[in-house]
């Protein structure tokens, strides 16, 4: 089966369903798996924290996808600016490798430029109704799982992608379904992060989200947050007191707009953290009261960025999550 193509999805076709919540006491008390962590990298001197923050960076490539730089260019913009992870998308990765270049050696190249990859890109239709092609989901997925550790990622995203026709997948019958693609995880020693997509069908809030990671019963459920992705669905983030930080390895970072309004912004409208309206200083302070020391993944498909030049784009983005960083280190998310 082919791999996803390049394109972004296309949020106006899609409508997000309501929300049932999950049980506070249950989302404080059981969204806590750390996933393969014994597996990652040490940190270095670039994943140092900010300011006693605690959190670490990383660019997601897709940032600087419309440069058209190539991947190995890719890292080095990533290292120069500062960052200490990359979070690769694997249909490029897949491309390289097709190409005949060695993934190990990008490996080696992420390594040696004192980088880590804490997170990966991916799109395999695990979620959906249809049992073949849901087969042929987990299929892609240990395929993508295997490219991803061949550059020494360990974690893979895992969203609700191919489920756009049915509107109506229990969250039940979600969560055994994602039980099933974390077994298949483990035997591959990636995990799929459970990834918040606000647009989404099948789920869109952070409840439902949540509710889905608890009720897979598997240690290694954990979610992938996305600040565009919180609003764009509808919750507050309010919500996110009820996540244990434990659980989230990985959040986007970016911001949005007041304009246009939630239920027609897309992709596109994200901006770099600040530069919007979005409660960065109670989400960040909320995570890292909740234990979450992971790592603040710069994700923005700005076109207008697209235009500059990929290393001014690198180290403003760096410089402005370090910026949102330290604006929330005074005092408590209580009082946001």
């Amino acid at each position: 089966m082919s791999l996803r193509p390049k394109t972004l999805p296309d949020e106006n076709e899609l409508t997000r369903r309501g929300w049932l919540a999950a049980s506070a006491g249950a989302t404080a008390a059981a969204v806590s798996g750390r996933g393969l962590s014994a597996a990652e990298p040490r940190r270095n001197a670039a994943q140092a924290v900010a300011g006693g923050g605690g959190f670490r960076y990383c660019l997601n490539l897709a940032t600087i996808r419309g440069q058209k730089l190539t991947l190995p260019q890719q890292i080095d913009v990533a290292a120069d600016a500062g960052y200490g992870g990359i979070e690769p998308w694997v249909s490029d990765l897949a491309d390289y490798s097709a190409k005949g270049h060695s993934l190990e050696d990008l490996g080696k190249q992420i390594r040696d430029r004192g980088l880590t990859v804490p997170s990966t890109i991916a799109f395999f239709p695990w979620i959906v109704d249809d049992a073949v092609q849901r087969a042929r989901g987990l299929e892609q997925a240990k395929r993508e799982m295997e490219v991803a550790r061949r550059i020494g990622a360990t974690r893979i995203a895992a969203p609700p992608a191919g489920a756009r026709e049915n509107a109506h997948i229990a969250l039940l019958t979600a969560a055994e379904r994602y039980r099933v693609l974390l077994d298949l995880g483990v035997s591959v020693g990636v995990v799929p992060q459970l990834e918040l997509w606000g647009f989404s069908r099948v789920f869109s809030r952070l409840g439902e989200a949540v509710m889905i990671a608890i009720e897979s019963g598997h240690p290694q459920a954990c979610l992938l947050l996305d600040i565009y992705h919180i609003y764009k669905g509808g919750s507050d983030f309010q919500g996110l007191h009820l996540v244990s930080g434990r659980a989230v390895h990985v959040l986007h970072m970016n911001d949005y707009p007041s304009q246009p309004p939630r239920e027609r912004i897309n992709d596109a409208a994200r901006v770099f953290p600040g530069d919007g309206v979005a409660p960065l200083t109670l989400a960040l302070r909320t995570l890292r009261e909740n234990g979450f020391d992971g790592f603040l993944s710069l994700e923005v498909f700005n076109r207008d960025y697209w235009k500059q030049d990929a290393h001014l784009v690198a180290r403003t983005g760096l410089k402005k999550m370090r910026a949102a960083v330290e604006s929330s280190l005074a005092g408590s998310s209580r009082d946001s």
